[in-house]
């Protein structure tokens, strides 16, 4: 079986996260293990994860960062990570589990049956028998920024946006966590430009060739998401300065971080 780490950003999620379905789910998957990220935290998030590792220290380990630096950098952090454990697979799930934890066998087998494949993208398509539960204006506002984002990076993308992604942990993958995101609010964006950016550096294929969109069969919006109407207009000068910065044609290479510049590897929750 394919060994996979699945890195969990976490910030103020005492009362949200679900440690009951992640004890259940790492109960049956012996192949797949998490890695806890509190993204500096201000309430009991940070013992939390520590409860939930010392039950299953193997299975679970903990990331704190002292500070909170958003998302895309609590990500970044775990990404770089779990790669220094070498695993086949390494993905990131939001807390608030809107995608279930049980997708990610699915994303799995799609990179295990397609070796060709770098990167699944969980995608929240409205289709028959799938359960998406979407807020209307937030499903609106998605397909444009969808639309967006694919005229930005060059190919097209029905959903940048959701929060379940899995990849195989190559040097160019790497490579595109080696930075600081620039981007707060769509650092998934900014992501792919990257690795398109990275590809047009050499003579590969492109990236689209190696990515795989994978249509969720259920997820919703959970109560408590921080994500405001507002943001939207955030992410549209993000996606501006994201254009300016890799996709014009007078952008300039992107050069990643010396490999010995990454973070050394976590140490497990006792």
């Amino acid at each position: 079986m394919s060994n996979t780490i699945i890195v969990v950003p976490c910030h103020n999620e005492a009362h949200r996260l679900k440690t009951a379905k992640f004890r259940h789910f790492a109960a049956s998957h012996n192949d797949i293990s998490f890695l806890l990220v509190n993204d500096g935290s201000s309430d009991d998030t940070l013992a939390l994860l520590h409860q939930l590792a010392a039950v299953t220290s193997t299975r679970f380990a903990v990331l704190n960062l002292a500070h909170n630096s958003g998302k895309a950098e609590a990500v970044r952090q775990g990404i770089l990570h779990a790669a220094v454990k070498r695993p086949d697979y390494i993905g990131f799930w939001d807390a608030d589990l809107a995608t279930p934890l049980e997708a990610i066998p699915n994303f799995i087998a799609a990179l295990d049956r397609r070796p060709e494949i770098a990167i699944v993208l969980g995608v929240r398509l409205q289709l028959l028998g799938h359960t998406i539960r979407r807020q209307p204006l937030r499903r609106l506002l998605g397909k444009a920024f969808a639309r967006a984002a694919s005229r930005v990076l060059g190919i097209r993308f029905h959903d940048t946006q959701c929060g379940a992604k899995m990849f195989r942990p190559s040097p160019e993958i790497v490579a595109a966590f080696s930075q600081p995101f620039d981007s707060r609010w769509i650092f998934d964006v900014e992501l792919l430009a990257r690795l398109i950016r990275i590809r047009r550096q050499t003579s590969q294929p492109a990236i689209g060739e190696n990515i795989f969109e994978f249509p969720l069969e259920q997820w919703e919006d959970v109560a408590g998401s921080k994500l405001k109407r507002g943001d939207f207009v955030k992410a549209a000068r993000e996606l501006s300065a994201i254009w300016w910065r890799y996709s014009r044609p007078a952008s300039p290479p992107f050069e990643a971080n010396r490999p010995d510049m990454a973070p050394a590897a976590p140490r497990r929750a006792a």
